[in-house]
Parts: structure tokens; sequence; C-alpha cells
């Protein structure tokens, strides 16, 4: 028989819990935080929280009910106050995408976080917001489907590239990378990447005009963002 998820279950009630279920989360994300998803264990949790793994497993019976407190930890960031999130489909979905990427991008690793099937309360709130966005498109449930699969592929995308940015390359990785990069523009071949560096060298992010500020790529999300929202505004429309 499966077993039911972690909210569907009580917390030890015998005596006053000594942790939270929101305790727990809390902790196993600022582990994630400082030191990277796969320095979150139950024996490390246990110890931030001062206490033996064994007793952290009365809470918690395996890591990815862990990983599962912690996915819905972060989409309880996500989600709106009542009466909060903006009128107009457009808007609202904008809100909604802007607040979500903004939470993974103030946690790179959630991007990569293995997560089963298993949905939370915030999970469940962030995607009936999701939807109530939409409810007053007239599109179908397949085209709302589509419509948040679209946006959630955008946001996910870009959060995962801005994660990229964010990690500390290897100098001497980088200046391999950066001599092969000039054998083959000498080549000839790749006239467009000649062009869109500008005469720097590959590798150089200035040359590209990629962006290399946090203002910098905010920015650049909410460009690909209308463009994204336009022509799902066809959709709408149509």
């Amino acid at each position: 028989m499966p077993r039911p998820p972690i909210w569907a279950r009580p917390e030890p009630s015998a005596r006053a819990p000594r942790f939270s279920r929101e305790r727990i989360a809390a902790t196993a994300l600022a582990i994630a935080d400082a030191e990277g998803i796969d320095a979150v264990s139950m024996r490390n949790v246990a110890a931030r929280l001062g206490a033996g793994t064994m007793t952290l497993y009365n809470y918690v019976e395996t890591k990815d009910e862990l990983f599962a407190l912690m996915d819905d930890a972060l989409l309880a960031e996500s989600v709106f106050a009542d009466g909060e999130l903006p009128a107009g489909w457009r808007e609202a979905t904008a809100a909604i995408a802007r607040r979500t990427w903004s939470v993974l991008v103030r946690h790179p690793w959630a991007v990569t976080l293995r997560q089963g099937p298993a949905i939370g309360p915030n999970g469940m709130l962030h995607f009936e917001q999701s939807l109530a966005a939409l409810a007053g498109t007239g599109l179908d449930q397949a085209a709302k489907i589509d419509v948040l699969m679209v946006v959630d592929a955008y946001v996910f995308g870009s959060a995962l590239k801005a994660a990229e940015m964010r990690t500390e390359p290897d100098p001497e990785q980088v200046k391999a990378i950066v001599e092969y990069g000039l054998e083959q523009l000498a080549t000839g071949r790749y006239p467009h990447t000649a062009s869109l560096l500008n005469g720097g060298a590959p590798g150089s992010a200035e040359a590209a005009n990629l962006p290399t500020t946090a203002d910098a790529v905010t920015a650049q999300f909410e460009r690909g963002l209308q463009a994204v929202l336009a022509g799902l505004a066809h959709l709408v429309e149509a």
C-alpha cells in the first residue's frame, strides 16, 4: 500500500513535539542555501536542530519527505495573500511568475531539487492561484494547463541560467575554453558568433552583451516574460 504524503499524517502527538515540520524545513533550507543541496541529510538537519538523527525520523520518515517539506516551504514564499493577486490574467500570471522566479533565484539549488509527485498545501495553493489568474480568460481546462506549462518552463529555465551565471568557474578551465574558442573563430566558420562577441574573447559576457549584474539578469527575465505573455495573449484572445 503506498505511503500517504507527509501532510496527510498527524505530527507526533504523544507529547508536545520538540520540532514542527515548518522548523525542520526551514533548517534544511538554511543548510542548502549555505552548503548546497547535497549537504542536506537527515543527520545534518538533526545536528543543526540539536537532536539525534533517530529523533528526526519521528517527524520525517524518509529523505524524500524531507525534500517534499523543503519544496513546499519554497512554494510558501511564492504564494500571495488573499486579495493581493493583481486583476487581469496577464498581470496576475506575470506576478506569479516573477515571485516564483525570485524564489528560485534566491535558492538556486531549488531548480534541481529532487522532488517526487508529492504536493503539499502550499503547492496546492500556488496551483490554485495560477488557475485563478486564468479564470476570466474563457480558456478550456486543457488550454489553461498549456499556458501554465509554458510560463513555468520559461520561469524554471531562466532561473536555471541565472543559477549557472552565479557559479564561479575554474580559471584554468575558462582559459582552456577561451583558447579553443579563439582557434575556432579563426577558421571563419562562425561569423555570427564573432559578430556577437564584437571582437571580444569567447567567454567574455561583456563582449557578448550578456547580463552580468543582478539588475541586468532581472531585466532580461522581465523582457522574456513579456514576450512569452505576448505570445500567449494570441491564444487567450482566440
